[in-house]
């Protein structure tokens, strides 16, 4: 920049700004901006590349008007026709964007000077006439005239993408969003040159899907698709791939929802009902193969001089094999049902076929190939693969029935906060409140439906009284009992003052006063981010002035429902002196330490009137978990008690019709299988089915010692028996705790 040539100087200051913009140092590129405009005598060459790294400039701090300014300079200093017709084609699409329509038709027309290449030309005409005639034409059918003349060009055999696109764009001005989508869906499958068209198309698919349909699911794939074709540093990248945050987590969890209900649905049907359903769901899958085959078929020719032809049916496509999709489809689906799923390879019906090369023989099929048709009837699962996916024990299915009381759970909370979805907000929310009444997540569920029945409403009371019968000390209730409460960044410095007082208050040994401190904070303040802290801290104060037993529910429920990570490990390190060394180790496995001074004996587990309770059992009586009830049989009495599901079938009938009892069974061991009846919400529900069991259940061939044996399990209680296999471990404990 010292040179004595002023040329080179300049030159070389227009370097120096572009890799200043190119870094991002606007101090140093506004410096040498402002120096720049102080020089006299620049050459018009180097005022072309000036005004050119000028609208980079402007472009890269989003000054539109900078841009358009700095590029209408530079075309008056060009040298270049190529480049004055690419610059001409920019300002016209700037122009376009802004709602300039007559300067954008001018700077196209321009942009067509120049022998510029031919696409450049064919979007200039194409856009020229769209900001001309097109968008304020009324003769529609001149219009779509004017497309099909474009489409059916073949110079335009690699732009067939766009023209479609275009007339998709118009036809959606029009108001006609059926013709809209299926123009776009046809553009997606037109052949193209510049892959960026597609991720338009899919990203236009998604925006009609999400406004006019509300369709969620449609939208998340769409734009899934659309982010395949454009580049990641795009700004449409990155502003399609924000927008897929909560479409990503909504179609998760109703596609976990739609699959976990159908598994379970499927899991009370009998094998042979299963068998069935598997069976169909196959043939509907070769149907729709079928369909798809027809649809890609090619009309029959109706010329004369097919007629004439020696091989007529071969020129026809519509009876020579080969030609027939639908014929090669349905044979591969026939081979399929006969012989199974076999490797592409020579010699496969031979005996000897082991002796063969295994490698394929056969190339992989292309999509033009015949081969496509075998390659999609393979993929088809067999009967054995779907009946597998079907949860067969009562493992299985408890985790099924968790991963779908997380989902309701999550897309109620998305749909209500994220979607602003309110009404399916509140069925998935009172579905998961209705179906899994013992859930963790139940009182911030009952928040949300008081929430969206407020947004609609609707009686929202009722879920302030639930809260209140339920839950009355979380932060939930405090917050509905006090509507008016404080919120805010003021709230949580206020709160915080008010849990140093409080904390201060326990550990100087004033109980009471800091519990009084917690309760007015939690009502001043009941939500804000210290809110889990006073819940926790009133917790300890309960540790001192409660029992062991209310303070160990406490703990529990705690560490179901708090969401910060590093609370609830303080919470599990409370609640370790009040647990058996068998019940930390089916908690976790590596909390059991010998030298762990928080790892109590079993035998020093008092109870709240000061005596032992189930010292020496690894099982925990709990009143709300999820209960179910089992027969233990040997194999020799399971056969001799054939009609026994039946039996139990007519008893809930009778007796329990409105608990949708469920009956599976499955082997403990190898001397032992068992039959399970599940779910009962509670203990007391699992007791009063065991005790009308006992008196009233009669099936032949069910001995009265295997029926006095049974007993009801908490889910958990059962993980471990399963683990362990003493069965009579488990009624010793069983005969203490429930009878």
């Amino acid at each position: 920049v010292n040179s004595s040539s002023p040329d080179l100087r300049h030159q070389t200051l227009i370097t120096l700004l572009r890799l200043y913009v190119d870094q991002g140092e606007v101090e140093n590129a506004n410096f040498t901006i402002d120096y720049l405009s102080k020089e006299k005598e620049i050459s018009e060459k180097n005022r072309y590349e000036l005004y050119r790294t000028l609208a980079y400039y402007y472009e890269k701090r989003g000054d539109r008007s900078g841009v358009i300014g700095a590029l209408d300079k530079a075309i008056e200093y060009s040298q270049d026709k190529k480049e004055e017709s690419r610059i001409n084609f920019i300002l016209a699409q700037r122009y376009q964007r802004e709602g300039f329509d007559p300067l954008a038709y001018e700077y196209y027309e321009k942009s067509l000077s120049g022998n510029p290449p031919y696409e450049r030309s064919f979007y200039a005409q194409l856009y020229a006439q769209q900001v001309a005639e097109l968008n304020a034409s009324k003769d529609l059918r001149k219009v779509r005239k004017y497309y099909d003349d474009l489409y059916n060009d073949p110079k335009n055999k690699d732009l067939k993408d766009v023209v479609i696109y275009e007339r998709a764009l118009f036809e959606r001005k029009q108001g006609d969003t059926e013709l809209t989508l299926d123009l776009l869906h046809q553009a997606a499958k037109e052949p193209g040159s510049n892959p960026r068209i597609k991720g338009y198309i899919y990203q236009q698919l998604a925006e009609i899907n999400l406004a006019e349909f509300k369709d969620y699911r449609a939208t998340k794939y769409y734009l899934d698709s659309a982010l395949t074709y454009i580049n990641e540093a795009d700004p449409i990248a990155i502003e399609i791939a924000s927008q897929k945050e909560s479409l990503d987590k909504y179609v998760f969890h109703l596609e976990r929802i739609q699959s976990n209900d159908s598994l379970l649905t499927l899991a009370k049907l009998s094998p042979e009902e299963q068998k069935l359903v598997a069976e169909r769901f196959i043939q509907s899958e070769e149907e729709r193969l079928l369909t798809e085959a027809a649809a890609l078929q090619k009309p029959q020719s109706t010329s004369i001089f097919d007629n004439l032809l020696a091989f007529s049916d071969r020129g026809s496509g519509s009876t020579f094999y080969f030609d027939n999709s639908v014929a090669i489809q349905q044979g591969a689906i026939d081979f399929r049902r006969t012989y199974g799923t076999r490797p592409l390879q020579d010699n496969w019906r031979r005996s000897a076929v082991s002796f063969q090369s295994t490698e394929a023989t056969i190339p992989e099929p292309t999509e033009n190939d015949s081969s496509a048709s075998e390659s999609q009837v393979s993929q088809l699962p067999s009967i054995e693969a779907l009946l597998a996916q079907i949860p067969s024990s009562p493992a299985e299915i408890e985790t099924l029935n968790l991963e779908l009381e997380e989902s309701y759970f999550e897309l109620g909370k998305l749909l209500y906060f994220e979607l602003k979805e309110t009404a399916q907000s509140v069925d998935y929310l009172e579905t998961l409140v209705r179906e899994y009444p013992n859930s963790s997540r139940k009182p911030e569920g009952y928040y949300l439906l008081f929430l969206g029945q407020k947004d609609l409403g609707g009686n929202s009371q009722q879920y302030v009284s639930r809260l209140n019968r339920e839950f009355p000390d979380s932060q939930y209730t405090f917050s509905v009992n006090n509507p008016d409460a404080a919120s805010g960044n003021l709230a949580y410095v206020e709160s915080s003052k008010m849990y140093e007082q409080a904390y201060n208050a326990y550990y100087e040994g004033q109980y009471q006063h800091s519990k009084t401190i917690i309760k007015s904070a939690l009502e001043a303040y009941p939500l804000t981010r210290n809110t889990e802290r006073l819940i926790l801290l009133d917790i300890m104060v309960t540790g001192k002035t409660d029992t062991r037993v209310r303070y160990r529910e406490r703990l529990e429920n705690y560490i179901q429902n708090t969401q910060d990570e590093n609370l609830v490990e303080l919470a599990r390190i409370m609640l370790k002196p009040m647990l058996s060394q068998a019940e930390l180790a089916a908690l976790n496995p590596k909390d059991i330490d010998a030298s762990d001074s928080t790892a109590v004996e079993a035998g020093e587990l008092v109870g709240e009137n000061g005596e032992n309770e189930l010292a020496e059992s690894p099982y925990t009586y709990a009143e709300n978990a999820t209960h179910i009830f089992v027969l233990v049989m040997e194999p020799a009495e399971v056969e001799g008690a054939k009609n026994l599901l039946a039996d139990l079938d007519s008893f809930h009938s009778a007796n329990f019709s409105k608990e949708r009892l469920r009956t599976g069974n499955m082997n403990m061991n190898r001397e032992n299988a068992i039959y399970i009846i599940s779910p009962f919400s509670n203990a007391s529900k699992a007791k009063e089915y065991y005790s009308k069991f006992q008196k009233e259940f009669q099936s032949e061939g069910l001995s009265e010692e295997v029926k006095s044996e049974s007993f009801v399990v908490s889910i958990e209680n059962f993980q471990v028996l399963n683990k362990s296999k003493n069965l009579e471990e488990y009624r010793t404990f069983f005969k203490s705790a429930y009878k």
